[in-house]
C-alpha cells in the first residue's frame, strides 16, 4: 500500500501522506519481518517474479529494509528475466537513472518496450519521456504524444499530466489546446498525482483552459502541497500572501513559503527574502532577506538576482557595494529579467559601479524596452530626446514615451505632454499635453504637478483658472519642486500687492497663503 499510495497505478488515487503512514507502519515490529521473510521465501525458493519485484521495491524505498540500490536493482533484474512487466519497467528505469547499475540509456529503452509490449502504463509513458527529451533515441515529439496518450487513455496519472503539458505548450501537436490541457490535467490531478493538481491550480487562478476561478486554484495547490509539493506549497504561499482565492493571511503565507524552501525550491527561497524585507507575516529582517534572495540568486533565479541587486545597490541587508550590484543586474539582465535590464541600463547611464557608458544604456533600455517595460521605455525615450548614447531623434523619443505613457508611466505621462505642449517630435496639441500632465500629477508625479500648474496660469489646453494653478503649485512645492515654490512666491506677493487691505485666507478667499509661503518655505534663500 505504501508504495501504491506513493506511485499509483491505475484505479488507485496517489496520496503521498498516506504512502508515508503505511511506510511508518512498516517500521514498527512484529509483522513487517513476516512479510518481508514471506517475500525473501517466495522470491528465493520459488522464484516468484511478483515476490522478486516487491522485494526489489523494499530495498529500493528502504521499506522494512535498509534501502540499497544494487540489492533493488538485483530482485528487480530477477523479476524482469521472468517476463514481469514491472520488473521489466523498473529495470528500465534503474538503467535509465543509474540505480544500482551504470547508467545506460538504450538498455533503458529496451526493457521499457518489452514492459510496454505486455501493456504496462509506466514504461508507455517513459518510452514518451525518452521520445520528449531524446534520452537512448532520437528526439521526436509527436512519438513522445503518441505514447504518453496510450498510457494516458489507460488511465497512467504520470502520462495525463504528461499529455496536458504537451497540449498546453504545443509540444508534439499541430496546435495549443488549452481545454484539452485541462481535461488531461484534471484526470490525473483526481487520481492525486501532485504535479497535475499544482498545474490544475494554475490553470483555475490564471484562466488557462478553464474560467478563471481562484478558489478552485488554491484548492488544487493545497491538495498538491499537502502531499509535500514544492511548486504547489510556494504557490499556496503566494495565495495566502496576496488574497488570491484565500483569506488573506500572511502568516500561512510564509509557512508554506518556509516549507517549500525546505525542499530546496528557489522560488520560495524569493517569497522568503520578500516577506523579510517588507514584514510580511514575519518581522522586518533585512539581513535574512539577503540570505535568501542569495540562495535563490545562487539558483540562476533571476527574480532574485535582481532583488539582491537592489540590496547591494541601496545598502539594504549589506554594506552599500554598487559594483556587486552590478554583477547581479547583469546576471539577471542576461537572462530576459526586464527590470533587471533597464537597471543595468541606468548603471551605465550614470556610472553606478562601472564605468559610464550610454552606448551601454541605450542597448540594455532597448531589450527592456522591448518586452514592453515602461520604466525602459521612458528611459529610452528620454536617450532620445537628448542625444544620450544615441543620435537625438525626437520622433522616437515621442514613439516610447507613448508607449511608457500608455501603461500609466507618470514620468513618460508628463514628458509626452512636454513634447506635446511645444511640438517637439509630434504635431502640437495643448489639450492633450493637459491631459497627459494630469495623468501624470494625480499620480503624484512632481514635475507633472508643475506643468498642470502651468496650464492653469497660463491657460495652455484649458481655461485658465488662478484658484487651480495656485493649488497645483502649492502641492508641487509641498514636494519640493523649487520651479513651484518660486512661482508660487512670485503669485503670492503679486496677489498680496494687489489685495494689500490686509485680507486674510480664509473659506471666502483661499488665494491668500499661509505665511510661510511667502516667506521661508516657498523662498529659500539664495
Amino acid at each position: 500500500m505504501a508504495f501504491l499510495r506513493k506511485y499509483g497505478r491505475p484505479g488507485i488515487k496517489m496520496d503521498r501522506r498516506e504512502a508515508e503512514h503505511y511506510e511508518t507502519l512498516m517500521k514498527q515490529p512484529g509483522q513487517p519481518d513476516r512479510v518481508l521473510a514471506w517475500f525473501h521465501h517466495a522470491a528465493s525458493e520459488y522464484g516468484c517474479a511478483a515476490s522478486q519485484y516487491c522485494l526489489g521495491v523494499c530495498y529500493h524505498d528502504g521499506v522494512v529494509v535498509q534501502r540499497d540500490s544494487s540489492e533493488a536493482f538485483r530482485w528487480y533484474k530477477q523479476s524482469a528475466d521472468q517476463g514481469n512487466s514491472r520488473g521489466q519497467g523498473i529495470l528500465g528505469y534503474c538503467y535509465g537513472q543509474g540505480f544500482g547499475v551504470d547508467k545506460d540509456d538504450l538498455l533503458a529503452m529496451t526493457w521499457y518496450l518489452r514492459a510496454a509490449a505486455q501493456g504496462e502504463t509506466v514504461a508507455l509513458y517513459n518510452i514518451g519521456y525518452c521520445y520528449e527529451e531524446g534520452i537512448g533515441v532520437t528526439k521526436d515529439l509527436q512519438l513522445a504524444v503518441h505514447y504518453y496518450r496510450l498510457a494516458a487513455e489507460q488511465g497512467n496519472a504520470f502520462a495525463q499530466n504528461a499529455l496536458g503539458y504537451c497540449y498546453e505548450d504545443g509540444i508534439g501537436i499541430q496546435h495549443i489546446d488549452l481545454k484539452a490541457a485541462c481535461y488531461w490535467y484534471r484526470l490525473s490531478a483526481q487520481q492525486g498525482y501532485p504535479w497535475a493538481q499544482c498545474n490544475l491550480g494554475y490553470c483555475y487562478q490564471n484562466g488557462i483552459g478553464v474560467d478563471k476561478d481562484p478558489a478552485q486554484g488554491a484548492h488544487w495547490y493545497r491538495q498538491a502541497a499537502l502531499q509535500g509539493h514544492a511548486r504547489a506549497q510556494h504557490n499556496l504561499g503566494f495565495c495566502y500572501q496576496n488574497a488570491i482565492g484565500v483569506v488573506k493571511d500572511p502568516v500561512l503565507a510564509v509557512v508554506w513559503y518556509r516549507r517549500s524552501a525546505e525542499q530546496g525550491n528557489f522560488f520560495a527561497y524569493h517569497s522568503l527574502g520578500y516577506c523579510y524585507q517588507n514584514g510580511i507575516g514575519v518581522p522586518v529582517n533585512e539581513r535574512e532577506a539577503v540570505y535568501w534572495y542569495y540562495l535563490s540568486a545562487e539558483q540562476h533565479h533571476a527574480p532574485a538576482q535582481l532583488s539582491l541587486g537592489f540590496c547591494y545597490r541601496n545598502g539594504v541587508g549589506v554594506k552599500k557595494n554598487e559594483r556587486e550590484a552590478v554583477k547581479w543586474f547583469r546576471r539577471s539582465a542576461q537572462q530576459g529579467n526586464a527590470l533587471a535590464q533597464n537597471s543595468l541600463g541606468f548603471c551605465y547611464e550614470e556610472g553606478l559601479g562601472l564605468t559610464k557608458d550610454p552606448a551601454h544604456a541605450v542597448y540594455w533600455y532597448l531589450k527592456a524596452a522591448k518586452q514592453n517595460n515602461p520604466w525602459a521605455q521612458c528611459n529610452l525615450g528620454f536617450c532620445y530626446a537628448n542625444g544620450i548614447g544615441v543620435q537625438p531623434h525626437l520622433g522616437k523619443a515621442v514613439y516610447w514615451y507613448r508607449k511608457a505613457a500608455a501603461q500609466h508611466h507618470a514620468r513618460a505621462q508628463d514628458k509626452l505632454g512636454v513634447h506635446l505642449q511645444t511640438g517637439a517630435g509630434v504635431p502640437r496639441n495643448l489639450a492633450l499635453a493637459f491631459r497627459y500632465f494630469r495623468l501624470a500629477a494625480d499620480q503624484g508625479q512632481t514635475s507633472a504637478q508643475y506643468h498642470v500648474a502651468q496650464c492653469y496660469e497660463k491657460g495652455l489646453g484649458v481655461d485658465a483658472n488662478l484658484q487651480n494653478a495656485l493649488t497645483w503649485y502649492e502641492r508641487a512645492a509641498s514636494t519640493g519642486c523649487r520651479n513651484s515654490q518660486e512661482r508660487l512666491r512670485r503669485l503670492l506677493l503679486r496677489y498680496c500687492l494687489e489685495n494689500a487691505s490686509g485680507s486674510s485666507r480664509t473659506v471666502d478667499n483661499p488665494l491668500v497663503p499661509p505665511v510661510d509661503w511667502i516667506s521661508g518655505h516657498a523662498a529659500p534663500a539664495a
